[in-house]
């Protein structure tokens, strides 16, 4: 087996950068989640350790320092389009530091864009296209890379190899746990979520997602459209290793792209939870009954993470949603009938997007008003629908098509004949006011940290940093 090093390399500082994020980018608040798509195929891999440098504040001196100390044959490192320019530098430096290291990227960008990447970055020996765990696993134990399904490689004549596509991965339960990667490489208190309590983890259960949301990364990259899962007695057994490894852990997030895709098992995970009496969090579409809510609820349930993306019918049905209005604003009061707290996230910029769409949204999220909310900027990831689709009607300057600036800020790179990229760019700062800036909205924020020491703490420095935040957009907009 190689002495191998999984990294998620130094990138922008405060840049959220790993697999779990749905937009690779710089947040309102800090914020970083579990680098899951690294610690899995880690897991494969004895004696591999992970470096997460962006939460730990490791820099590219630490890691050669640590190349230099550990002696690594093989180097896997997570990549981004919007960090794939960042990320080829470090892998440089690596290379020049030991030019008998070989390096390997992963990452939806080099899945889908594999040969356009390695001819990109000469310094990088192979990337692993979809689902990359045990592929990464066979590189490890030395095999032929002409024998290993899945990998795009440079060959010793420096032609580019594609070997065909690796089945897709059907038995989730042959995926080793991620928490012990985390109890061996990761310190827990470095991951910040702000509407998840703090420390807490996040894990997945399954892969792939029913939906068909145009704007969305992974299912239409490396994840695909079939929920595929772990069974409930895999899943509760590493809960229980995780409460035993991290006794301090307020809070399990599942990580899946909707774990309500498969209500019958959402509910039996629940069950199971409950009687291990831990809190927990997850994904959800805006569709899951009343019965099940309470199913929920009653077993540990306390937050769910809902996608409403617009206030808009007709952007909604543009983006392929498979969501009605109607059916997400009694979800959600359901969910506020029951005391689940719901982080909305919203897009702005989508196809249909205009001033009147913008303003619906607002109105929108402030009727239903979910406990937080994120608003994005709609990212056209190469791979999705979007981006053709974008491509195709002259939305994105395919030139100039940049996700975030130099210090990882995110963009707006889609513009229409009536919307200006930066009409849109500055719709995300006046949707946070008029949510946050509401007489209600204060006075629940400030019950919250009256109520908790703890939740003042947090909130007062979550205030700094969203006016930061909005110091670094000015800055970007100026």
């Amino acid at each position: 087996m190689m002495k191998t090093l999984f990294l998620q390399a130094p990138s922008f500082e405060g840049f959220d950068g790993g697999a779990g994020s749905r937009y690779q980018a710089k947040r309102e608040i800090k914020s970083f989640w579990f680098p899951t798509w690294l610690a899995q195929p880690a897991a494969l891999v004895p004696g591999s350790k992970l470096i997460d440098a962006p939460p730990a504040r490791i820099s590219l001196k630490d890691v050669l320092d640590d190349q230099a100390k550990e002696g690594y044959e093989l180097c896997v490192m997570h990549t981004s389009t919007p960090s794939f320019a960042s990320d080829v530098k470090v892998a440089e430096a690596m290379k020049q530091a030991n030019p008998k290291l070989k390096i390997g990227f992963i990452g939806a960008k080099v899945a889908v864009e594999a040969e356009k990447s390695l001819k990109a970055a000469p310094v990088v020996d192979f990337v692993a296209r979809n689902e990359f765990d045990f592929t990464i696993k066979e590189v490890a134990e030395g095999r032929d890379w002409a024998e290993i399904d899945g990998i795009s490689y440079r060959n010793e004549a420096g032609e580019l190899v594609h070997n065909r596509d690796r089945a897709i991965l059907e038995n989730m339960d042959e995926l080793p746990y991620v928490t012990e990667v985390y109890k061996q490489n990761l310190r827990l208190e470095d991951y910040f979520i702000g509407y998840l309590q703090h420390p807490y983890i996040s894990i997945y259960t399954g892969r792939g997602c029913k939906s068909r949301c145009t704007f969305c990364l992974w299912p239409q990259t490396v994840g695909g459209h079939r929920y595929r899962t772990r069974s409930v007695g895999h899943v509760i057994e590493e809960i229980k290793l995780a409460k035993k490894h991290y006794p301090q852990v307020k809070e399990f997030f599942f990580d899946d792209d909707t774990f309500t895709d498969d209500l019958p098992r959402a509910e039996a995970i629940a069950r199971e939870l409950g009687k291990l009496g831990v809190t927990w969090s997850c994904n959800a579409k805006a569709n899951v009954p009343y019965e099940t809510l309470k199913v929920l609820k009653e077993n540990g349930l306390r937050l769910l993470l809902v996608g409403y993306e617009s206030g808009n019918q007709q952007i909604l049905h543009n983006i392929k949603k498979g969501m009605r209005i109607e059916v997400a604003k009694k979800f959600t009061s359901d969910c506020h009938k029951l005391g689940i707290k719901i982080h909305g996230t919203f897009i702005m910029g989508l196809p249909g997007e205009t001033h009147e769409t913008i303003e619906e949204t607002i109105r929108y999220a402030t009727e239903i008003n979910p406990h937080t909310i994120q608003v994005s900027l709609a990212a056209p990831y190469p791979g999705t629908f979007l981006f053709d689709q974008a491509v195709e009607n002259g939305w994105l300057d395919i030139e100039h098509a940049e996700l975030i600036d130099e210090h990882g800020v995110q963009m707006a790179p889609l513009h229409y004949p009536h919307l200006s990229h930066l009409e849109i760019f500055a719709a995300v700062e006046v949707m946070y006011r008029r949510f946050y800036f509401r007489r209600s909205k204060i006075l629940s924020i400030l019950n919250e940290m009256i109520r908790s020491p703890q939740m003042l703490v947090r909130r007062l420095r979550e205030g700094v940093e969203f006016f930061q935040f909005l110091r670094e957009r000015h800055q970007v907009a100026g």
